[in-house]
């Protein structure tokens, strides 16, 4: 979240970014700033009132050891009214409370590189590359190729749980293991920890990243233990450093994990959501850095370049998108998304996004370290797919099926998967 500080020196600032983002609630800003005036005033009165207090104590102390009983009841006379008046100002707690329900109301402010725009065809295609495969024959959609095959089965993922969880089988799963580990191994080799967190998380950590309260229903909550299952191991592997004071000399933290992901997704329906397009259950690797502020947009380009290489190395067209101000994630200050083309579908496909959230999510769990001078700051987060698999899987089916009943793997995928085609 924003820090009340910053808001207040740069209001007509924060509400230029704001507008960027296309954000009808311009009005918590003033709001915001006539609470943290009026906290701040009562603050001062309370601060006064203590020190009246504190000298007034001692200076009893002195008159009753020199005898002047009078002078030291005229003086606990004034401390009572004194304490009285300070019980006055007790409503500080409360407009304290009353500033943080208005900041986690408030989204993060947009970089200056994001650029305007409100919808998805606002978005601005930094780079595409990859040739789109041309067939001589009618190309398949990914949802029959599984089906002729027997690799995924939506029906049975439909009977056990319902739908948007398939249940892969035979080389089907095995070529989504090939695809995990594949991965994680890029990530490792690149520098990234591999963690394995748990797939539910306590409240404090989706508020952490931002899923609280902004994303409460898009995610499944286990009400008894008042868990929520990980929309993203973002919120996990993120929230390891909450509430830390993290060594200079250990940045930048690089992390990455596997794990599956549960969104409910709620109001999804129709062709755009068939097959693998887009689950309630999903696989997924991802890679978290948390890394000093004058660091996080060389390290975005570095992200952004990490994730383009895998694709680049699985032999799919794809392109790379900058988010506009209206498309963007709630608590990102700059995004770029990567997107695979279907060939059978005739549709870009978002397999990844890579995000500098700045010290939104650091502030709100106090993810810190101490810099040269000894003062200590809050480090910037980022994070991105490295990847998504539905969809990458979905696009590899389709761009390589060779419309005589085979599918070839690419190349990097061969000793993981122990075969060069289905």
């Amino acid at each position: 979240m924003l820090l009340v500080n910053f808001v207040r020196q740069n209001a007509d600032y924060v509400k230029e970014r704001l507008s960027v983002r296309h954000f009808k609630q311009l009005q918590l800003v003033d709001e915001l700033l006539s609470l943290d005036e009026l906290r701040r005033k009562l603050q001062v009165e309370r601060d006064e009132l203590q020190s009246k207090v504190n000298a007034a104590s001692k200076e009893i102390g002195n008159l009753m050891r020199n005898g002047d009983k009078a002078g030291a009841e005229k003086l606990k006379s004034d401390v009572a009214v004194w304490k009285q008046q300070m019980e006055a100002t007790a409503e500080i707690d409360a407009i304290e409370k009353q500033l943080h329900d208005i900041l986690v109301q408030i989204p993060n402010l947009p970089s200056t590189q994001v650029p305007a725009g409100k919808t998805p065809d606002d978005n601005v295609v930094v780079r595409e590359a990859g040739p789109k495969p041309a067939f001589g024959f009618s190309a398949k959609p990914h949802w029959d190729l599984v089906a002729d095959m027997n690799l995924i089965d939506f029906e049975l993922g439909n009977k056990l749980t319902g739908s948007g969880f398939p249940v892969y089988m035979g080389k089907g799963a095995r070529l989504q293991r090939a695809m995990i580990q594949y991965f994680l191994d890029y990530n490792t080799k690149a520098g990234y920890l591999e963690i394995q967190p748990p797939l539910m998380v306590n409240e404090a950590s989706a508020y952490g990243t931002g899923q609280l309260p902004d994303k409460e229903g898009q995610m499944y909550h286990a009400t008894v233990d008042n868990f929520y299952l990980i929309p993203t191991s973002e919120v996990p592997v993120t929230n390891i450093y909450r509430d830390e004071i993290v060594k200079e000399a250990d940045l930048p933290l690089r992390m990455t994990a596997y794990t599956p992901c549960f969104r409910r997704e709620a109001g999804s329906y129709g062709k755009d959501v068939r097959g693998l397009n887009r689950l309630h259950q999903f696989d997924k690797v991802e890679i978290v850095q948390l890394v000093q502020p004058e660091k996080s947009y060389e390290t975005l380009d570095a992200m952004v370049a990490h994730v383009e290489q895998l694709i680049q190395s699985l032999e799919l067209p794809y392109r790379i998108l900058r988010l506009c101000g209206g498309d963007m994630g709630f608590t990102s200050a700059l995004t770029y998304d990567f997107e695979v083309y279907s060939a059978a579908q005739e549709k870009w496909l978002e397999v990844s996004s890579v995000s500098n959230f700045e010290s939104y999510q650091t502030n709100r769990m106090k993810i810190r370290y101490k810099d040269a001078t000894g003062k200590t700051q809050l480090l910037h987060s980022l994070n991105g797919s490295s990847l998504a698999l539905p969809r990458i899987l979905a696009a590899l089916l389709e761009n390589n099926q060779d419309g005589k009943g085979g599918i070839k793997i690419p190349a990097v995928l061969h000793s993981y998967f122990g075969a060069d085609r289905i």
